[in-house]
């Protein structure tokens, strides 16, 4: 059974830094790629990044130059470095996984190509 936690959001103030794990079992971990997503009260779940299994990394412009995305495959983890947070970042943050063997951002921003989700850690930037 496959199983995706995530941790480490919280409270931050406008500025600040925060880093989110994602921790995968149950899984080939290194043939996966993984994404962060982010979901605010009443919209759709919205693309924030995403690492392919051979590392490659893409972002939504939202929040290009400020997060970072990477993937440990000898921790089975995924981790999602924010920086310059602002309170437009407040949001549930999740981390999916799915057997994506493409290129192009078009090609890893879909929710529906992730076939495994974790319950979602909270972010919440004060201003």
């Amino acid at each position: 059974q496959v199983h995706l936690v995530e941790s480490g959001g919280g409270l931050v103030q406008t500025g600040g830094s925060v880093r989110l794990s994602c921790a995968a079992s149950g899984l080939f971990f290194s043939n996966n790629a993984f994404a962060w997503f982010r979901r605010v009260p009443g919209k759709e779940r919205e693309f924030v990044s995403a690492v392919t299994w051979y590392s490659d990394t893409y972002y939504s412009d939202s929040v290009k130059g400020r997060f970072t995305v990477s993937r440990d495959n000898a921790k089975n983890t995924v981790y999602l470095q924010m920086n310059n947070l602002k309170p437009e970042d407040t949001a549930m943050y999740y981390c999916g996984a799915g057997s994506l063997y493409c290129s192009g951002l078009g090609c890893y921003s879909p929710e529906t190509e992730y076939k495994y989700w974790g319950q979602g850690t909270q972010v919440t930037v004060s201003s």
